[in-house]
């Protein structure tokens, strides 16, 4: 069984550590949906849930899968209006000793609140992913004025 993509709707238990397992094997562009209060929590809720597997792996192993197979974390928020909204999307970057590193792309600015309706802007922060090159070697259209910042800047 090859298969092009490997995509879980939601990740609630032990089959968190298969679809670890599957993403490290060399099957590029899987997605999966978790359940957490941000980017960070989504990791350390992914390694919670791949103990419950019951397989006694160190959580230094477990968060190496996690960045090994993870590039980018997309956080989904619904806000007081009730709307749905991406409110960050951060690039998994490594391990500082055993913290798995983030660092945001994109947020959602908050400007304030108008007739029940969260106003704001979604912006870049000036950083372009590691993965920008690969996605363009591959064929994806990744403009660079995607990752600049209102002041007009990015860092690559």
């Amino acid at each position: 069984m090859r298969p092009d993509r490997i995509i879980v709707g939601e990740v609630r238990g032990a089959e968190a550590l298969d679809m670890l397992q599957a993403m490290n094997t060399g099957h590029e562009g899987s997605l999966c949906t978790i359940h957490a209060n941000s980017p960070r929590d989504a990791l350390a809720r992914l390694e919670t849930l791949v103990l419950m597997a019951g397989m006694d792996l160190p959580s230094r192993a477990i968060r190496e899968q996690i960045v090994a197979a993870l590039d980018l974390v997309v956080h989904v928020q619904r806000d007081e209006d009730g709307r749905r909204r991406v409110t960050r999307i951060a690039e998994v970057v490594g391990l500082e000793g055993d913290t798995p590193l983030l660092q945001d792309l994109f947020v959602f600015q908050r400007s304030g609140v108008e007739r029940g309706r969260v106003l704001g802007a979604f912006t870049a922060t000036g950083i372009v992913p590691r993965c920008a090159q690969l996605l363009r070697e591959r064929g994806a259209e990744l403009p660079m004025q995607w990752f600049q910042t209102a002041s007009g800047g990015s860092r690559a």
